[in-house]
């Protein structure tokens, strides 16, 4: 979500471009499902600005309709699930998975209740000044907003990787941060949030990834940027 079309497009090729750099940056299949978030915010960003064309009579009714429906489904039923699921399997410690598994599931049933409540009551968008306001009826309102918010913050938070646990604190604050300009109806950021995000996965895979070959005295694999054993 972009204050303009043009950012959006814009935005939406370059998060994409980095999705597949961190794609191909993949050492271990763990690592696949996170590689795969820029790519996932990337094609967002390329929906919403179809969104933008539809609302604003450039691009035919029925593909601002479709790009409107994709760009919830995403919004509503696969980021919270991705999300934690992604950090989840980048977790190589067996106590830090079994803690963020709690947070996967809640992930899981917030997107259920969500692309549940799409289906059910009438949805649309519009508008409002620097943004697109999406207008969705969610079965239990802020409750299911703020177990969204957990779900998609706090295994980052729980994540033995120094630059994952960092950006969980930071991407806690600008969740918040940047619900409240969109509440208020100032402007929508998220697009930037996003382009930084995914810098930050591109970094993980680049220098923080686990090596997979064990040491040649048979001692466990070691982390490349610290020499934790893992």
């Amino acid at each position: 979500m972009c204050f303009s079309p043009e950012v959006d497009l814009a935005a939406g090729l370059v998060i994409g471009a980095i999705g597949i750099d961190a794609l191909r940056h993949v050492d271990n299949r763990r690592d696949v499902a996170i590689a795969s978030v820029p790519v996932v915010l990337g094609a967002h960003q390329l929906i919403e600005s179809v969104v933008w064309g539809g609302l604003q009579g450039r691009v035919p009714e029925v593909a601002g309709e479709v790009a409107l429906v994709a760009y919830l489904v995403i919004a509503l039923g696969v980021v919270p699930v991705l999300v934690p699921w992604a950090v989840k399997q980048t977790e190589r410690d067996p106590r830090r998975r079994s803690m963020m598994t709690p947070f996967v599931v809640l992930g899981v049933v917030v997107a259920a209740v969500l692309v549940f409540s799409l289906a059910d009551a009438p949805y649309g968008a519009s508008i409002g000044g620097r943004y697109v306001s999406y207008s969705v009826v969610v079965i239990g309102g802020g409750v299911t907003a703020g177990a969204y918010a957990v779900a998609v913050c706090v295994p980052l938070l729980l994540s033995s990787s120094n630059i994952l646990r960092v950006f969980g604190v930071f991407n806690a604050i600008a969740f918040f941060a940047l619900s409240t300009l969109l509440v208020t109806g100032l402007i929508s950021l998220w697009c930037v949030w996003a382009a930084v995000s995914s810098i930050v996965i591109v970094r993980y895979l680049h220098g923080w990834s686990i090596a997979e070959e064990p040491s040649r005295t048979g001692a466990r694999p070691v982390d490349r940027l610290n020499g934790r054993h893992v």
